[in-house]
């Protein structure tokens, strides 16, 4: 069994804010949530830090999906997470941009700049892509397929990842589990952080009961589940990592790895 530790690295365009907030009740249209904006930028000021003490305590190495925004905003932590050894893939350029309400060139353009931006900060090209929201547009696959990307994962139709062949060739569509993710279960139906823990054991169980290749994906943000409680709980999967023989903690790249991919002359790459 594969284990991959995600990190959900966000930002927000200047004069946006988050969506969703703790404080549940959105404001009228229009008017901007300054305690949503306040409590997301927990994740530059304090958050990545602290995930990154909690990482390098276990020798765990992450997958990291920073704002393209942060490149401007806090470029030492990006080179922070890189000198950590792990592995930086593409999240939009800013948390409000979706893909899904953006023209294709647009589309294009945008996630050019992410590339561009993050590999000169961080010197590693990132080769992963998950979408704000999860939510790619109609295109998405294609035009990551044309930058050259390896993997992304807007996906959600199976168990383990699997070749997708576009226009521009193919990429490997590596599933994203939602199950063991702090904003659904602690921002959207209200769990404590230590639920994450159970539900992962939950899954690791039932894994492990029916014997089948899988892996799971074990997800904080750094504006939510890096305070204390959230790293509590991380803290506690990770012990039970270490003490698990039957599973192997892969960053997203590695996963995606594991399918054979061939350029158009045929070649493995």
């Amino acid at each position: 069994m594969a284990v991959a530790i995600n990190v959900m690295y966000e930002q927000w365009a200047p004069g946006s804010a988050p969506g969703i907030g703790p404080m549940g009740n959105p404001l009228p249209a229009g008017a901007t949530d300054y305690q949503a904006l306040s409590w997301s930028e927990y994740g530059p000021r304090t958050g990545i830090w602290r995930l990154l003490e909690v990482l390098d305590r276990f020798g765990v190495r992450a997958s990291f999906y920073p704002s393209g925004i942060l490149t401007e905003t806090a470029p030492a932590t990006l080179r922070a997470i890189v000198d950590g050894g792990h592995e930086v893939c593409g999240h939009s350029w800013s948390q409000n941009i979706i893909a899904a309400t953006l023209a294709e060139d647009d589309e294009r353009s945008m996630i050019g700049r992410c590339v561009e931006a993050l590999e000169s900060v961080t010197g590693q090209r990132p080769m992963g892509w998950i979408s704000p929201r999860c939510t790619p547009s109609a295109v998405t696959a294609r035009l990551l397929a044309e930058r050259g990307f390896r993997w992304f994962g807007d996906v959600f139709d199976a168990d383990l990842p699997y070749l997708m062949n576009t226009d521009a060739g193919p990429i490997v569509g590596l599933p994203f589990d939602l199950d063991v993710n702090d904003m659904p279960l602690h921002i959207r139906y209200g769990q404590p952080h230590r639920a994450l823990v159970s539900t992962f054991r939950d899954t690791l169980d039932g894994m492990r009961s029916e014997r089948h290749k899988s892996y799971l994906d074990v997800t904080v943000h750094a504006h939510i589940g890096a305070r204390p409680a959230g790293r509590a709980a991380l803290t506690r999967i990770l012990e039970h990592l270490a003490q698990s023989e039957d599973c192997w903690i892969a960053t997203r790249g590695e996963l995606a790895a594991t399918v054979p991919v061939t350029d158009p002359a045929g070649s493995p790459t």
